[in-house]
């Protein structure tokens, strides 16, 4: 009796990069040390950029470089033109992959109906600053808590089979920063009724730098403030990850408190208001300073706090503005899920297919 086979299913790994620097050669020796598993590996340049460009084909990846910088969603629509497997498996090349990864990803498409999957920061991120381990660590911390049924898409980690990418149309490349391109992907590919799982056990490491500047940037302009305009536009308020209750009422309850501590400056009074509003921010995400304490001890748990309501202070203003914005200027029913057409892998144009090519 012959026993046929089920064939195994291909990854594709797919990672846009432009001015990766140092966590770019950080990813790409991850790559080489537990990349194995993955039938072919895409990185597409994100432009201009010749260091990344010569880092990327030492080790024998496929690059395909861009003539001009169009942003991660063009980058990553790329890639995903260029890869033959049958799952893509969306990498950021500021991330270190993990020894498990790329097995977590084939067996859970093998041994489940996923659509996509996406995966978690781990709890030791490769900066060590204060500001990009509390970033970083507070990711991680969502994600943990999230629901296993996810809502979102995640480019940084993420993976999703290559039909079902095209269908739901890939990443919108109107999306010219890294922003929350595969936010509004995944918002996409719930509306088409497909499934993504959120593997909390499938964990990388962020390798970022995070400095003051670059972070209220990224939170205010380039996250809140789109997502903003994307909730409204698909009328749908998940209570999960960043949108969850407690994550409401902090934010409610940090603008009760910065008000009535303005207003103690005429009446003493409002004082004791504004003192109980903290302490309602502290019990409201009391888990969250546990984690942290946890984590990296007493005295890095209290510098957190200040970050953290500074956090729901800017998400609160960003989606006070985002929503001003999306009602005068895009006042639009969402469309329907019947109404997104499916697209066909989108015919670009780039420098070069492969930088080994181009040497020949």
């Amino acid at each position: 009796m012959t026993f046929l086979m089920r064939p195994t299913l291909k990854i594709s790994m797919i990672i846009p990069v432009y001015q990766g620097g140092i966590a770019f050669a950080q990813c790409l020796d991850s790559l080489h040390r537990y990349g194995s598993l993955a039938y072919e590996v895409i990185i597409v340049i994100d432009g201009p950029d010749e260091r990344s460009a010569v880092l990327a084909a030492r080790d024998g990846h496929r690059v395909i470089q861009l003539t001009h910088n169009a942003g991660p969603a063009k980058a990553r629509n790329v890639g995903a033109q260029a890869a033959v497997g049958d799952i893509l498996f969306f990498l950021d090349a500021d991330v270190a992959l993990s020894l498990e990864t790329l097995a977590q990803i084939q067996n859970g498409f093998e041994r489940s109906q996923w659509d996509a999957v996406i995966g978690s920061y781990d709890d030791q991120p490769g900066s060590p600053n204060f500001l990009s381990q509390y970033k970083n660590l507070l990711h991680h911390y969502t994600h943990q808590r999230a629901r296993t049924n996810a809502s979102t898409f995640w480019g940084a980690c993420g993976a999703i089979r290559r039909s079902v990418f095209w269908q739901a149309g890939g990443f919108d490349e109107r999306y010219r920063h890294p922003s929350i391109e595969d936010i509004e992907l995944g918002y996409r590919l719930t509306r088409l009724g497909y499934c993504i799982a959120l593997n909390k056990q499938m964990q990388v490491k962020h390798l970022k730098h995070w400095g003051i500047r670059s972070l209220l940037k990224a939170d205010f302009f380039y996250r809140a403030l789109p997502w903003t305009r994307l909730i409204w536009r698909d009328r749908s308020l998940v209570n999960d990850l960043n949108l969850d209750t407690t994550s409401r009422l902090s934010v409610i309850s940090v603008y009760a408190m910065v008000g009535l501590a303005a207003l103690s400056l005429w009446w003493t009074p409002f004082l004791l208001g504004a003192i109980a509003f903290g302490l309602a921010l502290i019990t409201l995400n009391a888990s969250v300073y546990r984690f942290f304490w946890g984590k990296r001890g007493l005295s890095f748990a209290v510098r957190v706090i200040p970050w953290h309501w500074l956090y729901y202070a800017y998400s609160g203003l960003a989606f006070m503005i985002g929503t001003s914005q999306y009602w005068v200027f895009h006042p639009r029913t969402p469309r329907s899920p019947a109404q997104i057409q499916p697209l066909s892998p989108p015919r670009v144009e780039f420098a070069t297919a492969s930088l080994r090519d181009a040497d020949r």
